[in-house]
């Protein structure tokens, strides 16, 4: 078989030209694309079963985004030299693509389905991130696979006050505003990014522009398709159903459900309340139709009682304004929160609110704790970062324990992106925030931020402002809507709408938002972003009340660390040979030293385990980069004993003569009668030799003079001896001439 002849559409789109080629690379795949924009290739896949396993209960979709090293020209830095798990940024990427694919494939369409996404060729400055969802998705409408619309992704930045559409990595530096944007040619699915303290309507303004360019790399995709005369999609198997039986659960569950809902239950009360009259509506079908019956049905019946209960509970909330607990929509639940919750953690903090619970802590770390990323397209080092936990037991669950979820690292990046706004930048510690969710229904990764801000100002760091998130709610049928606050895991999972919203008093730090439904009016979006920022504040509140700004100090036990500039030239003294004197200085002392070259100055960063330690090194460190001032009065150390007098250190690295007629006005016949090694010294700096460099040292000019002295004369030059303490030695080098 021969080289495929791919077919390909061009598009230039917010000012950068698009390629979509198929037909080349991946031909055995149901769909297969590759999207080009400059050098940033992108390889994207897409198969499907032709049919659902029996009994499927759930789509089974699998999303995987890869960066393959070679396609920055690099090999992999583990141990294997080849591509391994999946790094933190490859499954935020993942989760990006899901999160709006998902939902547009049909309803009950249950076939197992991959979608692998490869970077097989990386441009430095062109962002993957932000066209893995297009390429996805022109995989998707390249097949026959089962696809409502095409969808795609571009990230908004707003840079000097002008939003660009998908900028390149260096203008992105300097963005105040960074969100990825998603969904349909008519719809807006999902948004996500942070910003610096943006206001709601900029928000709103934000996902408008970004909307235009999804339109044009929508209908780009549709172009594509008709290029390659794909005019059908597979059929789909027609799913069962039993119209009867589903009536009937609705006419003998419905009034249950009902008071279960409106009884303001826990979690666990609802749940087992639910839980019993599943169980009730099983015994009361089995025993009027039989065991053979309730076999061929049984699933059935747990399909129709969980859409008769949801459908009960969004009517109940749509029409009487009433939520599962009691709330009303803009209500937030009941919250309490401390600070300096544990002994030894640099810092910690509880956030509860109704059944969530979160225990953050803060650990203060040197240079040297900074985790590397090591991707394909980047390579750097964090001093900030934020560990998110999810254990079962947060649940009421028993579960395998295993790796970190995808689901722990996309929360644990929205709680890390909204604090990292207020984190300063010139903080010289580098930082880890754990948040371990103790309890957890609904919202724990807004109960992270809450706890991880309250943390940190409890460990002294001075962040710019306290943060707070809510997570917001919606239920809608297209004529009535009712915006939830501070929404509960049940009406996550019932409602059409999660919307994660973080921020400071000031306005919007990150936000992460799934819409459900079709047609999210900007004016109902604009009512939910208010309804957040009244429920933020109110946080706020709460949280200021408990800690209204952060520690002073460091607690006791916290490292401290040091920031010295010293002259360039005088970095490898501060080392020394093969690191001799560094390592010296942090064996003697406890501390641990990192230096930097920055602007031809060398960047001390001293760190240690109280004030003590960080000013014994610093000491150290100013003796060995300061220069030695003639007129000045040092400590100085005996470290070897002449017949002429005694060479001391009166600065680290530094030594200097103290002759026997500087040592006292006394006459000294012996040396080692008036000073022995390691004896201390006061002495002040005479003089230095213009020719040598040598330094003449003092000490009898910082005593008093006895009254009557007279001032003997000293001996010719040649009759001193040199340091070996060989007498004459200057007249033998003299004779040798």
């Amino acid at each position: 078989m021969g080289k495929q002849t791919p077919t390909a559409v061009s598009k230039v789109i917010s000012g950068q030209e698009i390629t979509l080629e198929s037909g080349k690379l991946a031909a055995l795949a149901d769909g297969s694309v590759v999207l080009r924009h400059g050098n940033m290739w992108l390889l994207a896949t897409a198969v499907s079963a032709l049919e659902a396993k029996p009994d499927q209960s759930f789509f089974p979709l699998t999303v995987e985004f890869r960066e393959k090293f070679s396609a920055a020209g690099r090999i992999p830095g583990n141990f294997f030299k080849r591509e391994a798990r999946l790094s933190d940024s490859e499954i935020l990427i993942c989760r990006l693509i899901d999160r709006v694919i998902r939902p547009m494939f049909p309803d009950g369409y249950m076939n197992e389905t991959q979608i692998f996404v490869y970077l097989i060729s990386g441009d430095k400055e062109i962002l993957a991130d932000a066209y893995a969802a297009f390429a996805a998705s022109a995989a998707l409408v390249a097949s026959e696979i089962p696809f409502e619309n095409p969808i795609s992704e571009v990230r908004v930045a707003r840079i000097d006050g002008e939003f660009v559409v998908n900028p390149t990595r260096t203008v992105l530096e300097a963005a105040d505003m960074n969100f990825i944007v998603g969904g349909t040619m008519d719809n807006i699915a999902m948004v996500e990014g942070e910003a610096d303290q943006c206001s709601e309507a900029e928000l709103i303004e934000a996902i408008k522009f970004g909307h235009e360019a999804i339109k044009e790399q929508c209908q780009l995709q549709l172009d594509l398709r008709a290029a390659l005369g794909i005019t059908e999609n597979r059929a789909t198997e027609e799913q069962p159903s039993n119209p009867e039986l589903e009536a009937e659960i609705n006419a003998a569950t419905t009034d249950k459900i009902y008071a279960i809902a409106k009884g303001s239950l826990s979690k666990k009360e609802r749940k087992d309340g639910f839980s019993l009259i599943k169980d009730e509506l099983k015994e009361n079908l089995l025993e009027k139709y039989g065991e053979e019956y309730m076999a061929e049905n049984d699933k059935f019946v747990s399909e129709y009682f969980y859409n008769n209960m949801k459908n009960t509970i969004r009517e109940m909330v749509m029409a009487e304004k009433v939520r599962l607990d009691g709330r009303q929509p803009d209500q937030i639940r009941p919250i309490w929160c401390e600070v300096n919750s544990l002994p030894s953690p640099h810092g910690s903090s509880i956030f509860n609110r109704g059944e969530t619970q979160a225990l953050a802590t803060v650990t203060l770390g040197s240079k040297l704790d900074q985790p590397m990323v090591d991707t394909a397209m980047d390579q750097r080092y964090d001093k900030f970062f934020l560990h998110y936990t999810f254990p079962p037991f947060c649940t009421n669950e028993v579960k395998r324990v295993g790796g970190v979820s995808r689901r722990e690292v996309g929360h644990g990046n929205l709680a890390r992106r909204s604090l990292e706004m207020v984190f300063p930048a010139d903080y010289p510690y580098t930082v880890r925030v754990t948040s371990d969710v103790l309890e957890s229904n609904g919202s724990s990764s807004m109960a992270s931020v809450c706890s991880g801000s309250m943390a940190l100002m409890d460990a002294g760091v001075p962040i710019k402002a306290p943060v707070s998130g809510i997570a917001m709610g919606l239920i809608s049928d297209g004529d009535r809507a009712v915006v939830l606050s501070d929404i509960l895991g049940d009406e996550d999972h019932l409602g059409d709408m999660d919307f994660k919203v973080t921020g400071t008093s000031d306005g919007i730090c990150a936000c992460q938002m799934d819409i459900k439904i079709d047609g999210l009016d900007y004016d109902l979006l604009a009512t939910a972003l208010e309804q957040a920022r009244a429920g933020r504040l109110h946080i706020l509140g709460l949280m200021n009340d408990t800690i209204p700004t952060h520690n002073e100090d460091l607690k006791p036990h916290a490292p401290r660390i040091v920031r010295y500039e010293i002259p360039g030239d005088k970095i490898g003294a501060v080392i020394g040979p093969g690191g001799k004197i560094i390592q010296g200085i942090q064996a003697d002392t406890g501390a641990t030293i990192t230096i930097e070259e920055e602007n031809k100055k060398g960047i001390v960063f001293i760190s240690g385990v109280g004030k003590e330690t960080v000013d014994a090194a610093l000491a150290i460190i100013k003796g060995i980069a300061a220069e030695a001032e003639v007129g000045e009065q040092y400590d100085a150390k005996v470290v070897s004993i002449m017949p002429y007098g005694a060479f001391v250190e009166f600065m680290p690295g530094k030594e200097g003569l103290l002759h026997v007629s500087e040592i006292s006005w006394a006459r000294i016949e012996n040396v080692e009668d008036a000073v022995s090694v390691g004896d201390v010294l006061k002495v002040k700096l005479l003089a230095i030799d213009e020719r040598t460099g040598k330094y003449k040292l003092s000490r009898k000019v910082l005593m008093d003079k006895p009254e009557g002295y007279v001032e003997r004369p000293r001996k010719p030059r040649q009759d001193r001896g040199d340091r070996n303490g060989n007498k004459g030695g200057y007249k033998k080098h003299n004779n040798r001439n």
